[in-house]
């Protein structure tokens, strides 16, 4: 799939749609411009879940690709950017979902409330209520456990989620310790002050008493809880891990629980080695799975499509730059281009050779890819979008009328 032009006069959008998206999202779409479904073909965009998508569905009409979460690694991000295909995710959407898992997985940690449920249901032939007492006085010490206050918590990533779990600890009365090299101006200000900033990951494993992960999958986080990070692990300590599996190692982390080096570990991805180990807690991947944050996500990433098909603005784009123009009226030329020095320059003389003044415009970039919104006064002819179409390096063009 080359270069190819595109004019955005068709009445219609259409949206494909995997897994089940919420009916609040679906909502989102205007019926009178949008056509959504699971059977489209050549859709302009594809909304999804966890469905894994193949290179091989990027049909040519395909503009945008949204992922109803915060995690994409189903989506061929590469494929996308390659053609020309923003792809968006909804980071913060389910925020609130995960840290109040976090916080119960804290719990659950801290007090054998597991442990404790299991065994009182052990009881159930049980008939008479002073017996059942007597056992349940009697064993009760079993399920003892430690308080969440006073104790620290090291919290690594501090984005969307990250930030909410250490405000949720300090209120607990935890102390808070936090790491996150890569940290958003917007994440800088919702962290609450009294996170202790930490200048690398060894220093805060030494310091926490539990540690809980909050770091998107990338090629640099992947098997970042690793032999060599888990040494630095106060011993009997409590790892998190409700970001992504491949984070930790499985093999190193089994070894560190032999020794004792981590205590308990408590995880939303259950692998094999892990699911029936005494000091492991694992959940059937809950961290998204609330009614709110279903909702959440699905009319986060339908305004972005709405947003991105309607006005070629970009939010929250894992491949593209985040890219906003206020509109002025007239008609939007919404370029994509490999990132190449001088093809801005080249563009404007296109308009310029037509006439066309330029009422305002926008150029971002981000790594090979560059995206430039254009708004003009008049409408852009099929010569015009054509011509702009056969520069070496444009990827695509879309035309608005605004």
């Amino acid at each position: 799939m080359g270069a190819y032009p595109v004019s955005e006069k068709e009445p219609m959008y259409k949206i494909k749609t995997f897994n089940q998206i919420a009916v609040r999202g679906l909502e989102r779409f205007p019926r009178n411009g949008y056509e959504v479904g699971s059977e489209i073909a050549d859709p302009h965009a594809i909304l999804l879940r966890s469905h894994k998508l193949d290179a091989a569905e990027l049909t040519p009409n395909l503009k945008a690709v949204a992922r109803a979460g915060a995690g994409f690694n189903n989506v061929p991000v590469d494929a996308c950017t390659e053609h020309g295909i923003v792809v968006f995710n909804t980071p913060g959407a389910n925020a609130n979902s995960v840290k109040e898992l976090v916080l119960a997985a804290l719990l659950i940690a801290a007090r054998d409330v597991v442990g404790g449920v299991q065994f009182v249901r052990g009881l159930a032939g049980i008939d008479d209520e002073a017996e059942l007492n007597r056992l349940v006085e009697a064993e009760k010490k079993r399920f003892g456990g430690r308080e969440l206050y006073g104790k620290s918590l090291g919290v690594v990533g501090l984005g969307a989620i990250g930030s909410l779990v250490a405000r949720a600890a300090l209120d607990l009365g935890m102390d808070v310790l936090g790491y996150d090299p890569a940290i958003s101006v917007d994440a800088a200000w919702r962290l609450p002050s009294e996170v202790q900033r930490m200048e690398n990951l060894p220093s805060l494993f030494s310091r926490a008493d539990f540690v809980t992960l909050h770091v998107p999958l990338l090629p640099e986080t992947e098997g970042m809880i690793n032999e060599q990070s888990l040494r630095s692990f106060r011993p009997g300590s409590v790892l998190l891990n409700f970001a992504r599996q491949p984070i930790v190692d499985t093999a190193a982390l089994i070894r560190s629980l032999k020794e004792g080096r981590v205590g308990m570990y408590v995880a939303d991805f259950p692998v094999p080695g892990l699911v029936d180990h005494p000091r492991v807690r694992l959940t059937p991947h809950l961290g998204a799975s609330t009614e709110e944050a279903e909702e959440n996500c699905a009319v986060m990433a339908a305004n972005q499509l709405i947003a991105f098909l309607e006005t070629g603005n970009i939010q929250n784009s894992v491949n593209f730059p985040a890219v906003s123009l206020e509109p002025a009226g007239g008609y939007r030329l919404a370029v994509t281009n490999r990132n190449v020095p001088g093809m801005l320059g080249k563009m404007t003389s296109i308009l310029a050779a037509h006439q066309i003044n330029v009422v305002d415009m926008i150029n971002k970039s981000r790594g090979d890819v560059a995206y430039n919104l254009i708004d003009v006064t008049d409408e852009p002819s099929a010569t015009l979008i054509e011509g702009i179409c056969s520069i070496d390096s444009v990827m695509n063009v879309r035309e608005f009328k605004m």
